[in-house]
């Protein structure tokens, strides 16, 4: 589905926009992240969060952006490993947010 490049780059510039959120949500909603979610180690707490919603709103992004239903027509793996291209701005991102 993601091979006609202008849904690629569309869904790329999303991802991105969703990136640059991530200082201020962290700030305003995680102050305490460790003791709210007892979780040992903040980064891989939000790294876990924010791929889960990136994926989740990529795909309603591309269900509004195509207007398609999501039976068989979004590969979700592949919403995945588009992600996962920005693995390096997400984790640039989370460890300044979190410093």
């Amino acid at each position: 589905m993601f091979h006609e490049s202008s849904i690629r780059k569309s869904l790329d510039e999303y991802i991105k926009r969703r990136i640059l959120e991530i200082p201020t949500e962290v700030k305003q909603t995680f102050p305490n992240i460790k003791q709210i979610w007892k979780c040992s180690d903040e980064f891989n707490f939000l790294y876990g969060y924010y791929i889960g919603k990136i994926e989740e709103g990529a795909l309603r992004y591309l269900l509004k952006a195509t207007r398609a239903s999501v039976g068989g027509y979004v590969d979700t793996f592949e919403i995945r490993g588009i992600i996962e291209t920005h693995k390096m701005e997400l984790h640039d991102v989370i460890k300044s947010a979190i410093n």
